[in-house]
């Protein structure tokens, strides 16, 4: 796709209302971002990644879960569907836009795979904690190549990006291997009353993306159907590297010459 067509389709699909809206609400859904032919592309690169995880894999779901809740992390230099998608659609434009950023960096690609009838829930968490960067310019677009109803989709509490920051935990056995317990709020029980938050999601189809920021509050249901999502997290202008004395997840090796407080400018994080 061209440079002209790239911003024309970026601009058509998110127009300033959209952008306002996601800095109002932490999240907005983004239709028709990518043509048939790109989810294609993409799914090729998600069975591809399937049937070959890297070491960073996990298995998200219990042993005696009847479905299967798949992860796996920072694939796009070994995946080549990945990377042509990242570098050759609308992506990287369309996140710009949302950022209000002049610049548009790769932090890490992320794929999640939900089998029908999982039953492990993705609890409420925000994603920053868990990171390594520091600034409010980012945006992570969570890119689903089956539709998902509105009831396995992801869902976010409106304006909950705009903080605190809460403590990040383990899935399944929510241990605090993060920030110490202690060191943070800890996460509301949202579904203990779900009518006090605004809470926002839609179903989606193969060529939406759903936007949010990395401290958006979100989560998600097991699955219906399969559910299988590529999740690119972007980084903009004001990010920064903020080194944590823990393995961040993802971990990321080899940044002994990326100082706190500097942009993220390592080939690990390629300018888009």
């Amino acid at each position: 796709m061209t440079s002209n067509a790239i911003i024309e389709r970026a601009s058509r699909c998110v127009p300033d209302s959209l952008v306002n809206d996601y800095w109002r609400d932490g999240a907005v859904v983004v239709r028709g971002l990518f043509t048939a032919e790109e989810v294609e592309q993409l799914c090729t690169g998600i069975e591809d990644n399937i049937a070959r995880p890297s070491p960073r894999a996990i298995v998200a779901s219990e042993a005696t879960d009847p479905g299967w809740f798949f992860e796996d992390f920072c694939n796009w230099q070994e995946n080549a569907s990945y990377e042509s998608f990242i570098r050759s659609t609308a992506l990287a434009a369309a996140a710009g836009r949302l950022m209000k950023s002049d610049q548009v960096r790769l932090y890490h690609d992320h794929l999640l795979v939900k089998n029908p009838g999982t039953r492990q829930k993705t609890p409420w968490h925000q994603d920053q904690p868990y990171y390594n960067v520091a600034g409010q310019q980012n945006v992570s677009l969570w890119i689903p190549v089956d539709p998902i109803c509105r009831v396995d989709t992801l869902e976010f509490v409106a304006g909950s990006h705009l903080g605190p920051w809460l403590l990040p935990r383990t899935f399944l056995d929510r241990q605090a291997k993060w920030f110490p317990a202690g060191a943070l709020a800890e996460s509301p029980d949202i579904d203990a009353d779900r009518s006090a938050q605004n809470i926002i999601g839609w179903a989606v189809e193969p060529g939406d993306a759903v936007a949010f920021h990395m401290l958006a509050i979100h989560s998600a249901a097991g699955a219906t159907n399969r559910r299988r999502v590529f999740s690119v997290r972007l980084l903009g202008d004001d990010i920064v590297h903020a080194p944590r004395q823990w393995r961040t997840s993802p971990p990321f090796e080899g940044l002994d010459d990326l100082p706190a407080g500097a942009p993220m400018e390592h080939k690990q994080f390629p300018l888009l």
